[in-house]
């Protein structure tokens, strides 16, 4: 999109870039409302004590309270006393400066993201199965060209409008859409096929599709033979998985799962993509792994128009992942753990590879630990709403009240910056540049358009005087470019390698896809075509059984409560639910619950309904409706108050990504 400023008036226009296409949902269209919000952070704010209020303050006096305090507690208790928590909507320069700062000028290992409450699991899945991890190993443009696609836990109707269009395009030409969800979503109700699954029960679908495919000949055993590893355990493990037995389990009938084996087994291409739905779930790399079998035995990966892929949900859910602000990861996709990546970074950010901390808590486990012995007691959250987007968020409030210093960087007051000891008033998306890297792995460049108010500072601009007050032995820069030049030197010859790619080449192609390991490359829109990135260049089978969630429905909570989002909502909420137009739309929290399952609790539409798991209750209005399963009710995130749906979720962690189980937990409701 293009922003439009005409003197006072800011405004966004669609521009007809090759990913969307001109396409911009509601959100987008109302995103400039937000630049000169009444709302907006233009000063620092302190608190004199736990007690007391924000007041406004000065940056050398807010910087210098942050500074004093970290010193002094990493004295008492411990470089890894001070932890760091970043966001999905970071700029790559700013993602990649924070996992820096956390190691150079902090040198503390406790860093992690909220990627770690969206992405983990196909993250970690697609590592393990296929080398690398990038959204969508292919363009989006190639979606149409695909005969079947399955989506598994997706509803990009409402959550991602513009990408729709790939899909409805697909159907214009014949193609057989099928979608995996609880719920009869606007995306499912375009589908061709549409299996309500139970929730909870993906790897035994995933496995009892194989099994379909496998008795009726849909697989390729050439491409096994030639480009995979380890199917024969696969393939013994999924004989078990009768279609009988899987529809006891899945709730789908065996009509249905025949159907889709033969919709996938036939086609000439075929793609099968999963999102937050197997994925949020304590065994969500299980899930993932379960769909790239699959997709391997029909050889339907490392083709064109084929493949196995994730839809991520932020802004910048893939480039965030990429560059060091996991617990785990060092820019371009390196291992911490890894001595030879560890001595590679070093030598970019001018320390010595024993400096660098080893890998810390994941972000769940390290807000868990906060006031425990060896747990952070100082934490410094860029762009990211811990109060709404952790998981039994009432336990991780009150420790975030308790911290010894709470430092939240934001343009508005969260609600997590309403609980901070210090909150730093940050540039908008507009007011700065930056790369950002979409689903398909390009890496696009955004302009600022507008100056910043006169007292804001940009995350880049903290972060570095920080580092100065401390003392820190490498550079900061402020200047995105200069920060994306060393981007490109520290993500040399990694996984994610930027090398090739810079602000003139961005802008003058659209984008650039990685890995680009120089500027003669010509990037890499699809992946796989010749080899895997394992080091045989083989993709890896995983035999996975299906099992339990962490909570099953029982007497006490006898329904499956998932959350998820609506169209005219964002993640925390913390910009949308200051526009207008969208409050409109989706002013408050609901409960979607079937009219039958309503009606035994004797509640009606629009009542106000008690949702109780056990970590917490909520109350909401009541929303009826036939598309959803009977033995499950639907909560949107994006709300706070009464209606806060993280209140309620599992922290069940999954125990290869970490990812909780915000898809599945057991549930009751009353009329309020």
């Amino acid at each position: 999109m293009t922003l439009v400023v005409e003197g006072e008036k800011t405004t966004v226009t669609s521009r007809d870039f090759p990913t969307n296409k001109g396409g911009l949902c509601q959100k987008g269209w109302t995103s400039a409302s937000l630049l000169h919000h009444p709302d907006r952070l233009t000063a620092p704010l302190l608190r004199d004590s736990k007690d007391g209020p924000l007041r406004a303050a000065s940056w050398d006096e807010a910087l210098d309270r942050i500074a004093t305090f970290i010193r002094k507690t990493q004295r008492e208790y411990g470089k890894g006393s001070i932890g760091v928590f970043g966001g999905g909507g970071l700029t790559n320069e700013k993602a990649y400066m924070l996992g820096k700062f956390a190691r150079v000028a902090l040198q503390t290992p406790q860093i992690d993201y909220n990627g770690r409450f969206c992405m983990a699991s196909a993250a970690a899945a697609s590592i393990k199965a296929l080398g690398l991890d990038r959204g969508l190993p292919f363009p989006l443009a190639d979606i149409p060209r695909a005969e079947t696609i399955m989506l598994v836990g997706s509803n990009v109707a409402e959550t991602m409008p513009p990408v729709m269009q790939y899909f409805q395009e697909q159907a214009k030409n014949g193609g057989s859409l099928i979608v995996v969800d609880p719920r009869l979503t606007p995306t499912a109700a375009t589908a061709k096929l549409h299996l309500q699954i139970t929730p909870g029960t993906d790897v035994a679908l995933a496995n009892g599709l194989l099994n379909i495919a496998i008795r009726k000949r849909y697989i390729d055993e050439g491409f096994i033979a030639s480009r995979t590893s380890g199917f024969d355990q696969v393939k013994r493990s999924v004989a078990t998985y009768w279609p009988d037995r899987v529809e006891r389990i899945t709730g789908i009938s065996e009509k249905q799962l025949v159907q889709c084996a033969d919709l996938l087994g036939t086609a000439a291409t075929a793609m099968i993509l999963t999102a937050r739905g197997p994925e949020q779930q304590s065994k969500g790399v299980d899930n993932v792994l379960g769909f790239i079998n699959l997709a391997l035995a029909l050889g339907k990966v490392g083709k064109r128009y084929c493949g196995y892929g994730c839809i991520t949900g932020q802004g910048n859910g893939q480039g965030g992942r990429e560059h060091g602000q996991k617990a785990d990861q060092l820019p371009g996709y390196r291992s911490i753990a890894n001595p030879e990546h560890r001595r590679y970074i070093a030598s970019v950010w001018n320390v010595p590879e024993s400096s660098i901390p080893i890998a810390g808590k994941s972000a769940y486990e390290m807000l868990k630990q906060i006031g425990t012995d060896g747990g952070v007691r100082g934490l410094l959250v860029f762009g990211s709403n811990l109060m709404m987007s952790a998981p039994k968020s009432a336990e991780i409030e009150a420790k975030l009240r308790k911290m010894d210093l709470l430092v939240v960087s934001d343009f508005f007051l969260s609600e997590t910056g309403q609980l901070a000891d210090v909150v730093l008033p940050s540039t908008q998306w507009a007011e700065e540049d930056g790369t950002m890297t979409n689903v398909e792995g390009r890496v696009l460049l955004r302009r600022a358009a507008i100056a910043p108010p006169p007292n804001v500072r940009s995350d880049l601009q903290i972060m570095a005087a920080l580092a100065d007050r401390l003392n820190s032995p490498s550079q900061f820069a402020t200047t995105p470019e200069v920060v994306f030049d060393e981007l490109r030197r520290a993500s040399a010859g990694g996984v994610a390698d930027y090398a090739g790619i810079s602000y003139q080449r961005i802008q003058r192609e659209d984008g650039v896809f990685w890995p680009c390991p120089n500027e003669d490359h010509a990037g890499t829109p699809r992946l796989f075509l010749e080899r895997f990135a394992t080091e045989d260049g083989k993709a890896r089978f995983h035999k996975v059984e299906t099992r339990a969630s962490a909570e099953e429905p029982d007497a006490e909570y006898p329904l499956y409560l998932t959350t998820g989002r609506v169209m005219a909502q964002y993640q925390s909420g913390t910009q949308t639910r200051r526009v207008e137009e969208l409050n409109e739309k989706s002013p408050a929290a609901f409960a979607e619950i079937h009219p039958i399952t309503a009606r035994s609790y004797g509640v009606g539409a629009q009542d106000e309904v008690r949702v109780t798991t056990r970590r917490g209750t909520i109350t909401v209005k009541a929303v009826l409706t036939n598309t959803i399963r009977m033995d499950t009710i639907f909560v949107p995130f994006h709300f706070a108050g009464t209606g806060r749906a993280n209140l309620l979720t599992n922290p069940a962690l999954d125990p290869t990504s970490k990812m909780p189980e915000f898809k599945v937990c057991a549930a009751r409701i009353e009329k309020a």
